[in-house]
């Protein structure tokens, strides 16, 4: 029995009177009073404390903007677009019938609460990344390809530039195959529209780099030839080209929520409709503002002059034949070196069109000459 209970019973049974139940139970006379009337208003309920809860919760996100939270996450997820607490903040700021708008966290939890949340307990949470940002737009570019498939089955491939400030789509097409041909004739066109940038960031595909075939492709040339430097990091890594391929989640969200284009033609009209809609009208939650708008808010960057080119090294061997292969801007390119030299290892000191083929046990220059890009035969 509660100390409430026991009072009262005391006090109505005569076992006690008010003073004596005030000092038995160490509490004020005029607690037993009021206790006594509340027994006599409401009965046994009185035996029982009341919740302290406040009866109104004056910090409370109101019901109008509970229901406004609900609209726009089901409006942007059925248009394919991110609907995160950030954009959701985002547009909640631009509606002009919302008087209450509630911080990010807060519709975190209400989107929670209302089960429009898949939970992920296994993610990686964002503190643990460390993410880096150019300073200035076109102080670097990012580039990747992914595959898309069309209505008939065909699979094609979508290539996109990306600046790394802004996270502004540069530029997004798409084409049956993607060649270092098409890297350069996208990046060509889209840095006549924009501007060369000072750095691309991209994985290490063949088609951006041939470093590690022992070659320099055609766009490798091309940014050398306009001081661009070029970086490269390992795909699926959020902490290089994490923001491109991020971006690729959002276009491929945006297109699967659509019909699916039936050709090449209609998948790039679409691609032309998403970049319009992606850097125009979507607020970056990163970004607080549309990637476009970020794009023009600051002076642009630009190449710097780079160090001098360094010699390239490769170890071979000379064929039965008398040649040795080299790779040079995509192709392929074979040296006559002569035949009393088969079999013989070599060591081939590149700086840029300048070769020397060197004997690797003696030291002797073997062959010193300039490649001839129109010949892939080097004649002896």
């Amino acid at each position: 029995m509660s100390t409430r209970a026991q009072i009262i019973r005391a006090v109505t049974t005569g076992t006690m009177t008010q003073a004596q139940a005030a000092r038995a139970y160490n509490v004020s006379p005029s607690s037993v009073s009021k206790l006594l009337r509340q027994w006599r208003r409401e009965g046994d309920a009185a035996f029982y404390p009341k919740s302290r809860r406040p009866r109104t919760h004056p910090a409370a996100t109101p019901p109008p903007t509970i229901a406004e939270i609900r609209r726009i996450r089901t409006e942007l997820t059925e248009a394919g677009l991110d609907a995160g607490p950030a954009t959701i903040h985002a547009h909640l700021m631009a509606t002009p019938t919302v008087d209450t708008i509630p911080s990010r966290a807060t519709i975190a939890r209400i989107l929670t609460r209302e089960g429009l949340v898949t939970a992920q307990p296994k993610k990686k949470p964002k503190t643990a990344l460390t993410c880096f940002e150019a300073d200035l737009p076109n102080g670097c570019w990012q580039s990747d390809v992914t595959h898309y498939r069309l209505l008939n089955g065909d699979s094609v491939d979508i290539i996109t530039w990306l600046d790394d400030h802004s996270r502004t789509a540069l530029h997004i097409s798409a084409h049956a195959t993607t060649t270092v041909n098409t890297v350069v004739s996208t990046f060509t066109a889209t840095a006549k529209q924009h501007g060369w940038p000072a750095a691309t960031l991209t994985d290490n595909g063949l088609i951006y780099t041939a470093r590690f075939r022992g070659g320099v492709n055609r766009f490798e040339k091309l940014l050398r030839t306009h001081d661009i430097a070029q970086r490269n990091g390992r795909g699926d890594h959020p902490q290089t080209q994490g923001k491109v391929e991020r971006f690729q989640q959002t276009m491929k969200k945006w297109l699967d929520a659509r019909p699916a284009p039936q050709s090449l033609s209609e998948l790039n009209t679409a691609l032309t409709d998403f970049q319009t809609v992606y850097n125009t009208q979507r607020i970056h939650s990163a970004k607080k503002t549309t990637p476009w708008a970020a794009y023009i808010s600051a002076p642009k960057d630009s190449p710097s002059p780079l160090p001098e080119d360094t010699p390239r090294f490769r170890v071979d061997r000379i064929d039965r034949q008398g040649k040795v292969s080299l790779r040079y801007d995509s192709r392929m390119y074979s040296i006559g070196v002569g035949r009393t030299h088969a079999r013989t290892r070599v060591v081939l000191i590149v700086k840029d069109r300048h070769i020397i083929v060197v004997d690797q046990r003696t030291g002797e220059i073997l062959k010193d000459f300039t490649l001839d890009p129109t010949r892939r035969y080097q004649r002896q």
